[in-house]
């Protein structure tokens, strides 16, 4: 009897699916998302915040946890662990979080554009009390680069639904 050749270990194909999804584009657009996400909530968190703030805060934190969780799922490939989401729904829940994200987005930007222009007085050289002028415009732009982030995902996995397909990448 011949000897058996050894098992092959699923290790190389688990690396080549990794990078596969990291040089995607929807593996891009994700690792932006959770760039720009956790730089809107670490700006807004580490100072001081009120009022309508909380809101762009929770849907900061919310849409970060989210993305992480949908992020690794793909990246590992596996999807098909989530009940009622995964498998062959797996796009249109991709595609369903990110236009939540985005909507969501919108009024989160406007709040901080709101914040962002009442603060405006205190973006003087002499004044010497604590102004938030700088955080919330810094929290602004990163905002509108995670809705702009998310867009772009919606864009790229509607045209993928559109053409039948049903796997992110």
């Amino acid at each position: 009897m011949p000897p058996q050749p050894p098992p092959q270990s699923a290790q190389p194909q688990v690396r080549k699916n990794i990078l596969k999804f990291l040089r995607s584009f929807p593996g891009i657009v994700r690792i932006l998302q959770i760039v720009f996400g956790a730089g809107l909530w670490v700006t807004i968190a580490a100072n001081k915040y009120e009022g309508s703030i909380h809101f762009v805060l929770f849907v900061a934190v919310l849409f970060w946890l989210l993305t992480l969780a949908l992020f690794f799922l793909t990246l590992l490939d596996k999807q098909d662990l989530v009940p009622l989401l995964g498998g062959d729904r797996w796009l249109s829940t991709n595609l369903a979080h990110d236009v939540a994200a985005a909507v969501l987005y919108l009024p989160a930007i406007g709040v901080m554009i709101y914040k962002t222009d009442r603060n405006s007085y205190c973006n003087l050289e002499l004044y010497k009390h604590l102004c938030l002028y700088k955080v919330y415009l810094a929290a602004a732009v990163f905002a509108c680069l995670c809705c702009l982030a998310y867009l772009l995902s919606v864009t790229y996995g509607a045209c993928r639904k559109c053409r039948g397909e049903q796997t992110v990448i």
